[in-house]
């Protein structure tokens, strides 16, 4: 079933403006001005001596001084897990290397693996460059597919206010790079390079090594350079008042939002980022039990190549036949074959969904876009203006009400404005 209506130029278009959430600017933390430089409390920096003890004695120290900025001098400093305080800037100089300790020695192994940087309930944390983080995680990444094995994130604080991550490189994460969560608050992640393995590594494939997952509220990520294996970025429920800006992206899932949705998420915008080789370019996933209620999120102003789905939001995260698995053969007869469900706590909704002046060419044999709702629980309120995609097959829309295809061309070897749909509502201008 499929209903599709012309529109006349008199329609007062759902304006990009009215959306977008641009002035997102979360309070910087305020750090006392005292260093303290992990040498002085015996760490050394040969790439052989580990260095846990010295490095976690400087941030003590740093925190029984009321706070100030722990250095870590050129150098390769490896280490275990440590753990953060409030008004605590680690710093890693030009040329320092602050290094994972390898699966062997790491402290835990499969079993119980510490985050390697930690911290909770905290307050003014700065974690800043330019020196890199190198999380040897290539050994790590074979036991994502082992049941029951752990391994450590890099960058794990929960519940935090006031945090700054700026211009640090991040490489090889055994896990996800960087996690923010626990109702934190006025996060800022700026000019940050994170590098891992895509997940289709020949040799040695990068699972599960998100770049960026941050949930809360005031949330900024501004000039960062990515390219990993699984999500570029990622939120989960509980989110709200979040600006990705000027960002590069390579390899991995995308700017994503899910699966977990619970809590809500909310006035998001995406707007002057690139994306080269993305699985997915924008991705929105979730299911029937970790649902949630999304609104208000922007998509402006983006540059996609060679991208698998430039815009994928689907509500069937967890599904497990393969034939709503296979997004790309999804068709509309199949999709509408989805079974229906009662409307519960955790139904995926989401609504006021605005894409704007976007640009993709799609990967050999992919779709332009797929936008798939719930027989019960319709995606609703979508805007895609000026959005031209270039696929060799066609964008699908099922289970939809209210999409406004407004100046737009999805070009493919059958021809232009290439739509496939079903119970959906559907306009075009």
């Amino acid at each position: 079933m499929m209903r599709t209506i012309l529109l006349s130029s008199a329609l007062l278009l759902f304006g990009t403006a009215a959306q977008a959430n641009l002035a997102i600017n979360p309070p910087l933390p305020v750090v006392p001005d005292k260093t303290f430089d992990i040498t002085s409390y015996g760490a050394v920096g040969d790439g052989v001596a580990t260095n846990t003890t010295a490095i976690q004695s400087a941030i003590d120290a740093a925190t029984a001084a009321g706070g100030g900025m722990v250095i870590v001098p050129a150098g390769t400093f490896l280490s275990g897990p440590i753990h953060l305080a409030s008004q605590i800037n680690l710093h890693l100089s030009d040329g320092a290397t602050l290094e994972m300790l390898p699966l062997e020695k790491y402290p835990g192994g499969t079993e119980n693996p510490d985050t390697f940087i930690g911290g909770s309930g905290l307050h003014d944390v700065v974690i800043s460059g330019p020196g890199m983080i190198e999380g040897q995680g290539t050994p790590w990444w074979p036991y994502a597919r082992i049941r029951g094995a752990r391994r450590p994130r890099m960058i794990a604080l929960s519940g935090c206010q006031r945090v700054l991550i700026e211009q640090i490189k991040l490489h090889n994460s055994p896990m996800f790079h960087i996690a923010i969560s626990g109702h934190s608050q006025d996060v800022t992640v700026r000019g940050v390079t994170i590098r891992a393995n895509p997940s289709t590594d020949p040799v040695n494939p990068g699972h599960n090594t998100d770049a960026c997952d941050v949930s809360g509220k005031n949330v900024l990520v501004e000039n960062c350079d990515v390219s990993v294996g699984d999500d570029d970025f990622t939120c989960g429920g509980g989110t709200s008042d979040v600006l990705i800006t000027n960002c590069t992206y390579g390899y991995g899932h995308g700017v994503s939002i899910g699966s977990p949705t619970s809590g809500g998420i909310s006035n998001l915008t995406v707007i002057n980022c690139t994306f080269n080789h993305t699985e997915a370019g924008i991705r929105i996933k979730s299911d029937r039990d970790r649902g949630g209620y999304l609104h208000n999120l922007s998509y402006l102003n983006l540059c996609m190549t060679n991208v698998d789905c430039p815009i994928l939001i689907y509500s069937a995260y967890m599904a497990t036949n393969r034939e709503y698995r296979a997004l790309d053969k999804l068709t509309p007869e199949i999709a509408a074959t989805y079974p229906a469900a009662p409307v519960g706590r955790r139904t995926p909704i989401y609504r006021d969904i605005t894409f704007s002046n976007i640009t993709a060419t799609v990967s050999p044999g992919r779709r332009a876009g797929l936008i798939w709702g719930l027989p019960e629980m319709t995606v609703s309120n979508v805007l895609l203006q000026k959005v031209n995609i270039t696929a060799d097959k066609p964008f699908g829309i099922y289970f939809a009400d209210d999409v406004r295809v407004v100046d737009s061309h999805f070009v493919t070897s059958s021809g232009v404005n290439q739509l496939n749909y079903t119970n959906a509502t559907v306009t075009i201008r």
